[in-house]
């Protein structure tokens, strides 16, 4: 924890939620391992309550607050959707909320068996997502730009690894994080975006995907930021499908796409070689996560799987 975070604990939901919802006080509270940002709780068998813990969560969950029962409604996947909303008060000073809980084991701690249908499922949600987004939509100012302007990040990440850290070869990555670069600039509108899909953000059910979580970094932009999951998140060999079903990914988009795949995996790589270590923020089971996806890259890194 920062000098920043609040202790949270089930006594001060309950209190909380007795001040500001008493009619949901009486249900059952337990808490759910993982959030960053955020400390999530279960109420109940149906409900979440989150408690943003550091300085800018409270601004992301108002955003999702904002944006989320707009785009909800014309998701195929079950996504977190805000049922009420927690006012700051002398016993926590900052907003929380409490949302629909969405069904399914997290990927970090489970595998996917059904590669062709969640290629297929993921690729229908991002289908459904991706339109134009509004002119008053969210921006973001840590993600979203061309993989030119985000070297920096990549190279950061590549060197922190720690040696062995992963089996794949160094320069192959760098080959692909370099075509990335080259690749022409986003010219479509600014679509809708998830912003942070990875292992932990999507849940599991009967071998396939089956729900979306964690939306804070919602932000609308470039594609290639969502498609990179194409590698992030599904087994060996389904990036193709995925695309062909997908259906509106030129070729620029991908190698863009292939590029933040593989930074976003040296970032799982990093943060579960943290938490092997016991460093505040470490996720141990993202580090599997992350080399599984580097690997899944360098096996199409002499070329991308063709759009439809």
């Amino acid at each position: 924890m920062t000098h920043a975070e609040i202790e949270i604990t089930e006594e001060l939901v309950h209190d909380l939620l007795k001040d500001q919802h008493p009619d949901l006080a009486g249900l059952p509270i337990r808490e759910v391992a993982g959030g960053w940002g955020n400390q999530m709780w279960r109420l109940g068998d149906e409900l979440a309550v989150r408690m943003p813990r550091t300085e800018g969560a409270p601004d992301l969950l108002r955003k999702e607050c904002r944006w989320l029962p707009v785009l909800a409604p014309r998701l195929p996947l079950p996504v977190p959707t805000p049922v009420r909303i927690g006012e700051p008060s002398a016993r926590f000073p900052r907003p929380w909320s409490i949302m629909t809980w969405v069904r399914g084991e997290p990927l970090d701690y489970t595998s996917i068996s059904r590669g062709d249908h969640a290629a297929d499922t993921l690729a229908g949600f991002l289908r459904a997502l991706h339109v134009e987004a509004p002119a008053e939509a969210p921006a973001s100012s840590d993600r979203g730009a061309h993989p030119k302007r985000c070297t920096g990040g990549f190279e950061k990440f590549l060197r922190a690894i720690a040696p062995g850290g992963f089996a794949a070869d160094v320069r192959a990555v760098r080959d692909i994080w370099d075509d990335a670069v080259a690749a022409p600039e986003w010219e479509g509108p600014p679509v809708w975006l998830h912003g942070d899909l990875h292992p932990a953000n999507v849940v599991v059910s009967d071998g396939t995907l089956s729900g979306v979580i964690d939306f804070d970094a919602m932000f609308a932009g470039d594609p290639a930021w969502d498609l990179a999951a194409a590698w992030v998140l599904l087994p060996a060999g389904a990036a193709s499908r995925f695309f062909e079903v997908y259906a509106h990914a030129d070729e620029a988009t991908i190698r863009r796409a292939r590029g933040l795949a593989a930074m976003k995996s040296l970032f799982l790589i990093l943060m579960g070689q943290n938490g092997e270590r016991g460093l505040p923020g470490g996720k141990p089971t993202w580090g599997p996560a992350g080399r599984a996806a580097l690997d899944r890259l360098l096996t199409t890194s002499s070329g991308c799987p063709s759009p439809a």
